[in-house]
């Protein structure tokens, strides 16, 4: 079955208290080779039958009302996965847009 997956992301311009936190972290665990660390939402929408634009139109709504919050965050993408009928557990991998 495929899956339309959805990235949100704090705006560029605001604050990530939650990113400066991990990069703490990180820096406290010796690994200071990064110089910022920014945390958003993934969602995972797995569609009975066949992804048509319309579903995809229908996904792009959904994240603009519903899975973000446009005043604090942006949409960065939507793309399909399709994931193998043989082992639905298992994540896909790849480039996402």
């Amino acid at each position: 079955m495929p899956t339309i997956v959805v990235e949100v992301m704090p705006k560029a311009e605001l604050l990530d208290p939650q990113g400066k936190a991990v990069l703490g972290a990180l820096a406290r665990l010796g690994q200071s080779q990064f110089g910022s660390v920014r945390l958003g939402k993934r969602f995972e929408l797995t569609v009975d039958g066949e992804v048509t634009d319309a579903v995809l139109a229908d996904v792009a709504t959904l994240a603009d009302e519903m899975l973000s919050n446009s005043v604090i965050e942006d949409v960065v993408g939507i793309h399909v996965v399709e994931t193998p009928a043989a082992a639905p557990s298992a994540t896909a991998t790849g480039a996402s847009v």
